[in-house]
């Protein structure tokens, strides 16, 4: 299983199938505070890059989840619309946001992998 971080602290598990899973990372979740409210894209809609394809709101603060590839969004996390508070208690897990049909794999190569991120991190 591959994992890709964006320096907008995201995370893309990539799929075999040619799909990733995307979510917020513990540290974007940490920073937030206690998550109440997520907006989800549409399934069907495509993004690009940097596009804004949801917002997270918590009790600090709203922010917004870039799209971190180029793709159409097969499936969004109902349970999270839910039960927001998946993105606090499992964010790399339960609490994944959506899914989306990478167009283009090669942008994957300009995103992070762990230790990658792991430095982002420390210069912050």
């Amino acid at each position: 299983m591959t994992i890709k971080y964006t320096p907008d602290h995201e995370w893309l598990q990539i799929e075999a199938d040619g799909t990733a899973i995307v979510g917020i990372t513990h540290h974007a979740q940490d920073a937030l505070g206690d998550v109440v409210y997520v907006d989800l894209p549409a399934v069907g809609a495509s993004f690009n890059p940097k596009d804004v394809a949801g917002v997270v709101e918590s009790v600090k603060a709203a922010a917004d989840v870039y799209m971190p590839v180029t793709g159409v969004i097969t499936a969004v996390n109902e349970a999270l619309r839910d039960d927001p508070s998946l993105a606090n208690s499992d964010p790399m897990g339960a609490g994944w946001f959506f899914k989306v049909k990478l167009s283009v794999p090669s942008e994957l190569d300009a995103l992070m992998d762990k230790t990658g991120y792991d430095g982002l991190l420390t210069q912050a």
